[in-house]
């Protein structure tokens, strides 16, 4: 499952690119990535299907072509709905694979961080036998420290570390406040509620009859009418509207005779806050984590990222510090979890921060806005090879393009040419057209737009190769 928009994460993680498909504390890899490939010793795996929201699309397929990796399908969600209807699209299309009547599903979410991967699997592997026979398993954490940010489950019986094992789910505890958490660690019949499942795609789907008919029926309606578009599979909008917006625990795992926990002490976190970030992350000797143009000096259990601008840090204890090319975070580790209080508050005031970065990716390659104003802005333009952009005009602004990396070709209504580094070109207003990449390496143009209105919203597409709406 790869919805969600992170916020807590901001201002790294943002609605057009949330935290899952990031490369956050050194990784290589984005956290959907790792979350494929810890997999990748379970032979028995079928390929994976993707769920995400129709706007990030294309960043999850490139973030799989990555790695290897074709999945079965990816199937796109018009707005989210939670996790019930997510995994009964899931369970609903996994009974569509030909090799197997009624399969097992693993249910992950794209953005946790798992670092003992093969203790991780050696439960997955336990738990098949409890799945095969027809149980809903999840996967709880044995905590280690009171916390209120997670939701906790209470089984039948206690569970001992480093001890394979399995309990029938007593119930579901909310986001308890911190005297109860306290209690809940010294009880040793307590988790931390994962969100991580197995279980047949029959099982699962009787579940649902059983006790939400009406998210089953709009799941197979939104699925009986979808769409296929290039790799992807469209839910049908206004069935998928109907869809009760509600988690599977409350749906079913509450509710279910069938619930089985098994214990995990893998290293897992669901990275859901800066805190948690800084916990997951290799220190210095003084607890601070360092990434980009950084100067430190006697400060001690920080977090302090740039990605463009010099940060220093002097005397600091306890705190976070983040900058990127359009927003600087700074703050308490304490009082991290209230940074999604400040993305909605800059949502609501209609700060452009809160959901996008300057840096905005596309199925072509990506565009960073430089300096704009309000009749004049500056692109940096990457395409990738043989990618093209929409065939388009705009009814507001003119362009000029530079080349400054790679091969251009371009088409300005019925005229076109071929560009080499350092050449340029101007696109009238009212003009029809494109630019693509027929080179081997990445095309970097700076495109220079001035007009009356320079938005984004401003363009009429005559024809797209990656099924955008003309």
């Amino acid at each position: 499952m790869c919805g969600g928009s992170g916020s807590r994460l901001w201002p790294l993680s943002r609605q057009s690119f949330p935290k899952q498909f990031l490369k956050l504390n050194n990784n290589k890899k984005s956290l959907l990535q790792n979350t494929q490939l810890r997999l990748k010793d379970l032979n028995y795996l079928n390929p994976p299907i993707l769920i995400c929201n129709e706007e990030h699309r294309f960043i999850v397929a490139e973030q799989m072509r990555d790695i290897n990796i074709k999945p079965f399908s990816i199937l796109l969600e018009p707005f989210g709905r939670n996790t019930a209807p997510a995994i009964t699209i899931a369970a609903l299309k996994a009974l569509e694979l030909e090799n197997d009547p009624d399969p097992i599903l693993l249910v992950l979410s794209s953005d946790h961080e798992i670092k003992d991967t093969k203790k991780f699997l050696e439960l997955v592997n336990y738990g098949l036998d409890y799945a095969s026979r027809d149980r809903l398993v999840t996967f709880g954490i044995i905590p280690h420290y009171p916390n209120t940010g997670y939701g906790y489950i209470k089984s039948e019986m206690p569970f001992e570390e480093n001890e394979i094992s399995a309990a029938n789910i007593l119930e579901f505890i909310e986001k308890p406040p911190l005297e109860k958490a306290k209690e809940f660690i010294q009880d040793k019949r307590y988790t931390w509620n994962s969100g991580i499942f197995m279980f047949k795609a029959k099982t699962i789907i009787q579940e649902l009859k059983k006790f939400t008919p009406e998210i089953l029926e709009c799941c197979k309606e939104s699925i009986l009418d979808s769409k296929l578009d290039l790799d992807f599979q469209r839910l049908n909008k206004e069935k998928f509207y109907n869809c009760p917006d509600i988690s599977i625990d409350f749906s079913i795992m509450e509710k279910t005779k069938k619930g089985t926990v098994l214990p995990l002490d893998a290293g897992w976190s669901d990275i859901g806050s800066w805190q948690a970030l800084w916990e997951s992350a290799e220190k210095d000797k003084n607890g601070n984590y360092v990434k980009g143009k950084v100067i430190n000096q006697e400060s001690s259990n920080c977090y302090l990222s740039s990605e463009n601008r010099l940060l220093v840090g002097i005397g600091l204890e306890n705190i976070i510090a983040v900058e990127t090319n359009d927003a600087i975070l700074i703050s308490k580790k304490s009082h991290t979890q209230k940074v999604k209080e400040i993305v909605k508050k800059l949502n609501s005031d209609n700060f452009p921060e809160g959901q996008n970065h300057k840096k905005c990716f596309r199925p072509w390659g990506h565009y960073l806005s430089l300096v704009e104003d309000s009749r004049w802005q500056v692109k940096l333009i990457q395409v990738k090879p043989g990618e093209s952009l929409s065939l388009q005009m705009h009814h507001h602004r003119a362009e000029h393009w530079v080349v400054v990396k790679g091969t251009a070709k371009v088409e300005v209504d019925s005229h076109k040419e071929i560009l080499k580094e350092n050449e340029s070109t101007y696109i009238p207003l009212g003009a029809k057209h494109r630019l693509s990449n027929p080179g081997k390496i990445p095309l970097i143009i700076i495109e220079v737009q001035s007009g009356s209105y320079v938005g984004e919203d401003d363009i009429v597409r005559f024809n797209d190769n990656y099924g955008r709406e003309t």
